[in-house]
């Protein structure tokens, strides 16, 4: 075992600045679009499976061949969907194409929040430490649970009587 120790520090001590681009390199990632310059994400929320396209653009939001605001119609939703673009710091330069489907709209606004997310940090790889501290590059794994035979709902039972 500390033979193999003495090799991995005698590695890192040999390598030279060509080396460490080499290795640099490596782990840069590189931006994934398509060959119209859109960037495609998925992204989920409850039931919610929401696929979101972005492209450089004024910032118009289309969900399911709506604007946002129809689609939306609650500030509270809207403002969801704008988090990501505040966040990264490119609020009104990007085009979203969302489809959405599954769950309520609150699921929905999520699903197309974390698809918009991805989305931005395949587009612009410098985007993702922004948008992974702040959380939005993790699926929320919270669902609605399940109901059980001999309860009334998930957990809640029937009314007890003594007699």
């Amino acid at each position: 075992m500390s033979d193999q120790l003495n090799s991995l520090e005698d590695l890192q001590a040999a390598t030279t600045g060509e080396e460490a681009v080499i290795v640099e390199a490596i782990i840069t990632r590189e931006p994934v679009r398509d060959e119209l310059g859109r960037a495609y994400a998925t992204g989920k929320r409850k039931d919610a499976v929401a696929r979101v396209w972005i492209r450089p653009g004024s910032g118009k939001v289309t969900v399911n061949g709506r604007e946002m605001e129809k689609y939306f119609a609650r500030p509270v939703l809207q403002m969801v969907l704008r988090q990501a673009f505040d966040v990264a710091g490119v609020a009104g330069e990007f085009d979203v194409m969302a489809t959405v489907k599954g769950g309520g709209l609150s699921g929905q606004a999520g699903a197309v929040k974390h698809g918009i997310s991805k989305a931005l940090q395949l587009y612009e790889p410098s985007l993702r430490p922004a948008l992974k501290a702040a959380g939005f590059l993790t699926r929320d794994a919270r669902v609605v649970e399940r109901k059980k035979y001999g309860k009334r709902k998930a957990r809640r039972s029937f009314q007890f009587s003594k007699r």
